[in-house]
């Protein structure tokens, strides 16, 4: 199959694998809670539910910016996968996440407008690492888009162990997990007001939520990156990785917002630029 086939396929399948993740995340969590928990397919009817009531309109710009967020998330994964230079993708990743900070901050609410300022310390806490993670994956394999890091014969995640081990903290922040669920939480039931999604209803929260579901399809095609000698190999890292999640988002509280930043800074230069450093040294 060509790149745009690919790429036209993520459009489609990308929120089927976050719905059926989130499905997982959901009944898995109840378990861990002492309780049955919903069916699998049960954020699938909730999405339809959402789409099909009636979105109380706030402000006439949050629709379109909340539209902007899906559709950017979405190219984000259609770049990604029809050749676009690496790089380049982790700004549009960025940009996607930034649409939805205008969206929160739009509505005159003071926990929505808290929310927005919360999520856009999530986005100077992650996306720097992203860019590097990008740049070190490039400079390791010597190609710069996804096909050509999957078919570099160089294993970048033995190389790249700090990256690994800092992808596996950030990705808690876009998973929206605890602690680092500082903006709005994963589940309902952790508060009574939801941050960025506090005036948000109807279509408004389906938009959030599809959004979120193309987020994670993104997450696992990056860790398929960091595990480029087997495809396979790398969904299983991912599943790993996300059942290691999901534990931690149940036996944690949240964090400040200081943490949060902190943490991810320090992990991003510690881990990531230490490693990439090491691979410069080491290589003269």
């Amino acid at each position: 199959m060509t790149p745009a086939v690919y790429g036209v396929l993520f459009v489609f399948l990308a929120p089927v694998f976050g719905g059926l993740l989130a499905g997982v995340d959901r009944r898995v969590s109840a378990r861990m809670q002492g309780r049955i928990g919903p069916p699998l397919l049960q954020p699938f009817y909730d999405l339809g539910k959402l789409l099909q009531k009636q979105a109380r309109q706030v402000n006439p710009v949050v629709e379109p910016l909340l539209l902007g967020h899906v559709f950017f998330m979405a190219v984000s994964g259609v770049l990604l996968l029809s050749g676009t230079d690496l790089i380049f993708i982790a700004f549009v990743f960025a940009l996607a996440a930034l649409f939805l900070v205008l969206a929160a901050g739009s509505v005159n609410s003071p926990y929505s407008f808290a929310g927005a300022e919360r999520e856009l310390v999530v986005l100077l806490a992650s996306e720097p690492f992203f860019i590097l993670m990008m740049a070190a994956i490039c400079k390791v394999t010597g190609a710069s888009t996804y096909a050509g890091v999957l078919a570099s014969p160089q294993l970048v995640a033995v190389q790249l162990p700090g990256v690994l081990l800092a992808f596996l903290l950030v990705a808690t922040i876009k998973l929206r997990k605890s602690p680092f669920d500082i903006s709005t939480s994963h589940h309902p039931h952790q508060e009574l007001v939801s941050g960025l999604t506090t005036d948000m209803s109807g279509r408004m929260l389906a938009y959030v939520e599809l959004a979120h579901w193309y987020e994670s399809a993104l997450l696992c095609a990056f860790m398929v990156l960091l595990f480029n000698w087997s495809v396979p190999l790398g969904l299983l890292a991912f599943a790993i990785a996300y059942a290691l999640e999901v534990l931690v988002d149940n036996s944690t509280s949240r964090a400040k917002w200081q943490l949060v930043l902190r943490s991810t800074w320090a992990a991003t230069l510690v881990f990531s630029g230490g490693n990439v450093l090491a691979l410069f040294l080491l290589s003269r």
